[in-house]
C-alpha cells in the first residue's frame, strides 16, 4: 500500500511540474507576442509619417522623383511586410531605413526644405521613432531570447516539444551599414 502512495505522491508531482512548465513557457510566448507587437506599433507609426515625409519633400524638390519614388516603394514594401516573419519584416524595414536615408542628401542640397518648420518637425518625430523602434527591438529580442532557452532547457524542453511551442526568431538588421539608425538631423 505504500507503494502505491509513493507512485501516487509522484505522480501527482511530475502532473504538477508539468502544468508549471507549460504555464511558464506559455507566458514566455505571451511576453515575446507583446514585445512584437510594441515593434508593430513603432512601425506603424514610421509607416504613417513617411507620407508626410515625402510630401514636404515634394514641396521644396520636385524634381527629386526618384528619391520620392524610392522611398514610397520602401514605405509600401514595408507595409506588405506586416505580417511576415520576423526576418522577412526586418529586411523590408532596413530597405526603407536606407531609403529614408536618401532624403537627407536632397535635403542637404535645398537649404529652404532644412530651414522648413514642418520638415524640422517630421524629422524630430521620426528621429524619436527610430529610437523607439531601437527600444522595442531590444525589449522583443529579450523576450525570445528568455522564451527561446526556457524551451531548450532541461525538463522544458520534454513540455515544449510535447505542447508544440515553437522557437520565436530574433528581429535583427543582417547588413551591416543598415544597422545604423537614419541620419535625419540636418543642421
Amino acid at each position: 500500500m505504500t507503494i502505491v502512495y509513493v507512485l501516487l505522491v509522484v505522480l501527482i508531482v511530475l502532473v504538477l511540474a508539468y502544468i508549471l512548465i507549460n504555464n511558464s513557457l506559455i507566458g514566455a510566448r505571451n511576453k515575446s507576442d507583446e514585445a512584437w507587437s510594441g515593434i508593430d506599433v513603432q512601425l506603424k507609426r514610421r509607416h504613417d509619417l513617411v507620407p508626410n515625409l515625402v510630401e514636404t519633400v515634394k514641396g521644396y524638390a520636385a524634381h527629386e522623383q526618384q528619391t520620392l519614388t524610392r522611398v514610397t516603394d520602401a514605405r509600401a514594401g514595408a507595409i506588405a511586410a506586416e505580417n511576415a516573419p520576423p526576418r522577412e519584416r526586418a529586411q523590408a524595414e532596413s530597405a526603407l531605413s536606407s531609403a529614408l536615408g536618401g532624403i537627407r542628401a536632397v535635403a542637404e542640397q535645398y537649404p529652404q526644405l532644412r530651414a522648413a518648420d514642418n520638415f524640422m518637425r517630421l524629422q524630430a518625430q521620426l528621429a524619436e521613432i527610430e529610437d523607439e523602434i531601437q527600444a522595442s527591438r531590444r525589449i522583443y529580442n529579450s523576450n525570445v531570447q528568455i522564451y527561446n532557452t526556457r524551451m531548450q532547457v532541461f525538463p522544458n524542453s520534454i513540455v515544449a516539444a510535447r505542447g508544440g511551442f515553437q522557437p520565436h526568431e530574433f528581429f535583427q538588421i543582417e547588413v551591416a551599414s543598415e544597422r545604423e539608425v537614419p541620419e535625419v538631423t540636418f543642421t
